[in-house]
């Protein structure tokens, strides 16, 4: 995890420009009535019974994973912490904003942008190095207690799957599509947006080398 020291305007600035597209995006996915992604077909599963906005119950859900990471000894960053309480009201503005479209060809522009726009979303927020989102964090805790990487995301993800359809929540092309191809889209944009660890001997204040003939 990068120093709190280290580009804090950048980390900050990224970390939200990122949490805001992840909200928005999964706002435009909801908008496509095409299906959602696994997590969100749990949380609007769980809507209908609590009648909580989407939203808000994201923010809920995420709180709740956090609380899971204390046995599994994980420990947040400033990312963790903005993740679980940014990404909800965002998702319920881009809900409120964002006109549904009529004919199918633009639902599925819609899905399209919605699933390149959480990856490169996740790539923001993840790059800045302070920690990563209450959901991701789950699965690697699990990995570190022995459980291949693999295996929990999908033991879990599959979970909160048919939980969340159970519940009513939607289930389409887009949760195929999303399921397919967010993890190739992240780890292309991933590597491209994290921002690399300052210097010490620079206060941390960028990645480059010193200037040549500068006080060390």
């Amino acid at each position: 995890m990068a120093r709190l020291d280290d580009r804090p305007v950048q980390r900050a600035l990224r970390i939200a420009a990122g949490l805001a597209l992840y909200g928005t995006s999964q706002a435009v996915l909801v908008k496509a009535h095409l299906g959602t992604d696994p997590w969100t077909v749990f949380t609007q599963g769980l809507t209908r019974v609590t009648g909580f906005t989407l939203g808000q119950t994201t923010i809920v859900v995420s709180l709740a994973l956090l609380a899971l990471w204390v046995p599994l000894r994980q420990r947040p960053g400033l990312g963790t912490a903005a993740n679980a309480l940014m990404v909800g009201p965002f998702v319920d503005l881009g809900i409120a904003w964002i006109p549904a479209p009529a004919h199918w060809s633009v639902r599925v522009v819609f899905m399209a942008m919605a699933v390149l726009g959480v990856a490169v979303a996740t790539g923001l927020y993840v790059g800045a190095g302070w920690g990563p989102g209450p959901r991701d964090g789950l699965m690697t805790g699990l990995a570190r207690h022995g459980i291949p990487l693999i295996a929990a995301r999908a033991g879990i993800e599959v979970s909160v799957l048919v939980v969340g359809w159970l519940l009513g929540g939607s289930v389409g092309v887009a949760t195929v599509v999303f399921a397919g191809g967010i993890g190739p889209l992240v780890g292309y944009t991933l590597p491209r947006l994290t921002l690399p660890p300052g210097r010490r001997g620079d206060g941390g204040l960028n990645g480059a080398p010193p200037t040549p003939g500068a006080p060390r």
